[in-house]
């Protein structure tokens, strides 16, 4: 690609305008050659996995978008906003019509005697619709004006309560989560029949989404000494297989409910307690587990409980996303569910063995008619979202879940707004819907009043196809506030792109 200056080194040396402008259109040539190049040889390494009609123009796409984005591009940005011309900052969803439109506008502009067509209208707005219509296979409609969904996590008392089920459709609910964690068959049957009820009673399309439990990794049974109850930096804690140690030697304790993650712990290895309040790394390996020494922890400490989330940043924990439960549970799922929420998945091969067991269930045809969640949690899921997009998405109704509860202790809560922007561009480059997940409104849910910075990030999640919120004693409120909240947003906001309407605060 030809080498670009920077505006500074561009001003230093002068050089005329119209001879600048003949350069960045050689650039903008060279560029789109590369890109479509390229961009076939990826499309190439996955075929085999593109069995959906349709789909191979959306993953060529995702393809161009891919090999632009490995380009620095921003001197060639900075050249065209000074000649008023597109800056490419919003082509995720169109990258070889953005392209060709850029290049013949600046070749008119110096009156290039051979130059490009401007592509047709249809293909400048087809990847925002391509956009609307997969999330709308997917995930079904959305409530009123609103471009964004919201999803639910269904508490269970839903289960004996038709009028609860009907109240949150009310409130602004567009899809429901049924998490597997919880509760048996019998109980999700019930839920399941009381939501479809409300649906049609009030004449909606409600998708039901069921969420694998997946291997997470918890403490279960828990043993501190007086005076040790909370943990502190400076502190160890022993993790352990099974049992306990003596007292007298390891004050706080605590049993792993993946005992396997022991065979590929190593000292150094950095660890994280209840979604990253506490941290700290392995200093010794023993035949009981692990000792950890704290190093961050709130200022008066974490007590110490049974069933708070463990990871392990980096560690391969060489555990199958679907566990003995997921499998006895997908028998219920694959015949009940609309979609099937997938935890921890870490690459292609994970989305092709989901499935592969969900063909084996109801066959084929009613396979595919299953939309797949795939919920990205783990540094590894992010290395490899576009062959996960490409597996899932080229062969049944796919969405990809921001679960930035788990993603931001794995990556680090420094870098979770940064990688967050980069799934949301690279999914709607393969014209996949997105749900913004973990967190959002917590403090409304939980307690009945939302911070400032739950409201600022609960209008953030209105780029996204799709918002969920979990369960708790104020979630109807919430429901509320989200509803109001996105038909505002979507009058400022469509994706990234700002919409200018007229401004009356001043």
């Amino acid at each position: 690609m030809i080498p670009f200056p920077d505006a500074a080194e561009t001003t230093a040396r002068e050089t005329p305008p119209a001879a600048r402008q003949v350069q960045v259109l050689a650039q903008l040539r060279e560029l789109r050659a590369e890109v479509q190049a390229e961009g076939a040889g990826i499309l190439a390494g996955w075929e085999t996995r593109i069995r959906r009609s349709g789909f191979r123009e959306r993953a060529l796409n995702l393809a161009h978008y891919i090999v632009l984005r490995r380009r620095e591009l921003r001197p060639l940005q900075e050249e065209l906003m000074l000649l008023g011309l597109s800056s490419m900052g919003r082509l995720e969803g169109r990258v070889l019509p953005s392209l060709d439109a850029v290049t013949a506008a600046l070749a008119a502009i110096v009156r290039d005697p051979h130059p490009e067509p401007f592509p047709p209208a249809t293909e400048m707005i087809q990847g925002r619709e391509l956009t609307r219509i997969n999330a709308e296979i997917a995930l079904g409609p959305a409530a009123g004006p609103r471009r964004v969904r919201l999803m639910v996590t269904l508490p269970l008392e839903v289960a004996d309560s038709a009028t609860l089920a009907a109240e949150l459709l009310d409130s602004g609910a567009d899809l429901v989560r049924i998490n597997c964690a919880h509760g048996e068959p019998e109980l999700w049957l019930a839920m399941i029949g009381n939501v479809r009820r409300a649906a049609r009673e009030a004449q909606r399309d409600v998708r039901i989404l069921m969420d694998l439990a997946g291997p997470k990794c918890r403490t279960s049974a828990v043993r501190v000494a007086k005076g040790h109850k909370r943990l502190r930096v400076g502190d160890e804690l022993l993790l352990l297989k099974s049992g306990f140690a003596p007292a007298e030697q390891f004050p706080a304790q605590a049993q792993c409910t993946l005992p396997s993650v022991f065979e590929s712990l190593g000292c150094g290895a950095p660890v994280w307690l209840d979604e990253g309040r506490v941290g700290g790394s392995v200093t010794a390996v023993l035949e009981e587990g692990a000792l950890v020494q704290v190093e961050t922890a709130p200022p008066r400490g974490l007590r110490l409980k049974p069933d708070k989330g463990l990871n392990f940043p980096g560690t391969d924990l060489g555990v199958p996303a679907l566990t003995e439960k997921d499998l006895a549970d997908l028998d219920f799922v694959a015949r009940e569910a609309d979609l099937v929420g997938y935890s921890f998945v870490q690459d292609a091969a994970d989305i092709a063995r989901l499935q592969d067991e969900l063909d084996a269930r109801v066959g084929a045809v009613r396979a595919q008619r299953i939309g797949i969640v795939a919920k990205i949690e783990t540094a590894r899921a992010v290395r490899n979202l576009p062959e996960i997009i490409v597996q899932g998405a080229g062969r049944q109704p796919f969405a990809v879940m921001i679960a930035r509860g788990d993603l931001g202790v794995e990556i680090g809560f420094a870098r979770l707004a940064e990688i967050q922007e980069e799934i949301l561009w690279l999914c709607e480059a393969a014209h996949v819907p997105v749900i913004w997940a973990t967190g959002v409104l917590h403090g409304l849910i939980k307690d009945g009043q939302a911070s400032r910075g739950e409201m600022t990030d609960a209008a953030m999640s209105a780029r996204a196809e799709c918002v969920m919120l979990n369960k708790g004693p104020h979630v109807v409120e919430a429901l509320r506030c989200l509803d109001g909240l996105f038909v505002r947003m979507g009058e400022h906001l469509e994706k990234k792109t700002p919409r200018l309407r007229a401004l009356k605060s001043w």
